[in-house]
């Protein structure tokens, strides 16, 4: 509500900029509350990266009874190593998973999947579709795991135990090869250590 309010038209210009800000305002013509809510986290979180953090992190809050937006928090930081940590602390509070993939970065406290176990509301089937992307991403190279691992799963709902358990699926499945960097054995039955070299074939 505020975007339209000038009182406060300082501090808006000073997180999105004069001309995103102008930009904003034209986009939420005609959408409806949902739809403003995350055309503005997008372009905050868009504007901040401008501003020089490299890695952005939202996460929505809803109220008690689960039907409305409470608060969000933005992760801000230029390194990995601090986004990876993050965004595992906010896999484990997020409330709906599937498959062991946050469907959406959330806490909600309607939601009876809590613990059990939006922003990714499309993905039906996440580590299929992980797959298919790894598959698609890296046909014909060899990389390892830490390397994909930050390369790969910067601004997807992925965390490093998606990314493990996919790909020790699909070496056991024969879709890729691995071995140790260092000692050059094969993964263990069920394990995919973090000193792994993967070996994507070429779908030819």
């Amino acid at each position: 509500m505020g975007v339209a309010n000038l009182a406060v038209e300082p501090h808006l210009v000073s997180m999105f900029g004069p001309e995103r800000l102008s930009f904003l305002r034209d986009l939420l013509s005609g959408k409806t509350p949902h739809e403003r809510e995350i055309v503005i986290v997008e372009n905050l979180c868009d504007a901040l990266k401008e501003k020089g953090s490299k890695f952005v992190l939202p996460f929505r809050f809803k109220n008690a009874k689960g039907d409305r937006t409470s608060h969000h928090l933005i992760f801000l930081s230029k390194d990995f190593r601090g986004y990876d940590i993050m965004k595992d602390i906010m896999w484990r509070e997020t409330t709906d998973h599937r498959d062991g993939v946050a469907i959406s970065f959330e806490y909600n406290p309607r939601d009876s999947s809590y613990r059990q176990g939006s922003l990714f509301d499309s993905l039906s089937l996440p580590l299929d579709e992980l797959e298919g992307m790894l598959l698609n991403t890296y046909c014909g190279r060899t990389i390892d795991f830490l390397s994909l691992y930050e390369e790969h799963s910067v601004n997807k709902p992925f965390v490093r135990k998606n990314y493990k358990k996919i790909l020790t699926q699909m070496f056991e499945d024969g879709k890729i090869s691995a071995k140790n960097a260092i000692t050059g054995k094969p993964p263990r039955k069920g394990t995919f250590s973090d000193k792994m070299q993967i070996i994507f074939g070429d779908s030819k």
